[in-house]
């Protein structure tokens, strides 16, 4: 007596195959948080919070500790990222300067949906934009949420 689902039940709605697993993918250098005014910005650039910077360009600043032979391998470079040391920042920063992120609101309905920014580090957990950039990505202050990602090339 067991009942049987016909094949377009298994891959439909939410629970369906293509939503659960095959549309739904995790990817590397990106992340996600609420976004809020940050009305001193200029409009090219946007505040990224310091725990989602620090994640997202980990492996530039890995090697800018280690190149700058302020740690001799991956291990001594993820302890000082770790312990939150001070140098970390310093590099941190350099290396956002040479590195612009592209945030992103969904639903992506136009080509201003994506739009690239300079990043700056700023405290708290949320991403800071300039009030003028909102109008591209349909985005207000209410709670939206946008995507974080590090172009690799």
């Amino acid at each position: 007596n067991k009942v049987y689902k016909s094949f377009s039940d298994v891959i439909e709605g939410k629970e369906g195959r293509f939503r659960e697993t095959l549309l739904g993918k995790r990817v590397d250098y990106s992340g996600r948080s609420v976004i809020v005014v940050g009305p001193s910005l200029s409009l090219h650039r946007c505040g990224l919070p310091r725990e989602i910077a620090i994640e997202l360009f980990q492996p530039f600043v890995i090697r800018g500790l280690i190149r700058q032979h302020l740690a001799s391998n991956i291990g001594v470079a993820k302890s000082k990222i770790r312990e939150k040391e001070s140098i970390v920042w310093e590099i941190l920063q350099e290396v956002m300067q040479g590195h612009p992120i592209l945030l992103n609101r969904a639903p992506t309905l136009h080509r201003l949906g994506i739009q690239a920014f300079q990043p700056i580090l700023v405290e708290g957990r949320a991403i800071c934009l300039h009030l003028l950039v909102c109008k591209g990505f349909n985005a207000d202050f209410d709670g939206d949420q946008m995507a974080v990602h590090v172009p690799l090339s």
